[in-house]
């Protein structure tokens, strides 16, 4: 049986772009702090820090840039998968980016 060259050539080529496809990684590289993320707004009086194992959904809508369908998102990740160990794993909800993050770490903790 005779091979067509090009149906040779087009396999090789085909077998390469999925390779080199395969080999390319890509990583979100963090974003610079800007000045604006330094600076910190105050909450209300005598309110530090929410612990987001404990806090309600009422609790939580009050940190900034928090409405009602993410506190409750909050509290069904908290409910399905347990606790949060640590306060950056806020970032596994949907709807919190690494940016969002920035702006309520001074106001979370996970104990």
């Amino acid at each position: 049986m005779v091979r067509n060259p090009l149906t040779k050539s087009l396999g090789c080529i085909i077998l390469c772009c999925a390779a080199a496809a395969a080999s390319v990684s890509c990583v979100k590289l963090p974003r610079r702090a800007h000045a604006a993320d330094a600076q910190v707004p105050a909450l209300s009086e005598g309110f530090a820090h929410v612990s987001i194992n404990r806090a309600s959904r009422e609790e939580l809508e009050r940190l900034p840039g928090i409405g009602p369908a993410l506190a409750s998102r909050i509290v069904e990740q908290r409910e399905r998968y347990g606790p949060f160990r640590r306060a950056e794993h806020l970032m596994l909800v949907r709807g919190i980016s690494e940016r969002r993050f920035r702006q309520l770490r001074p106001y979370v903790n996970a104990e």
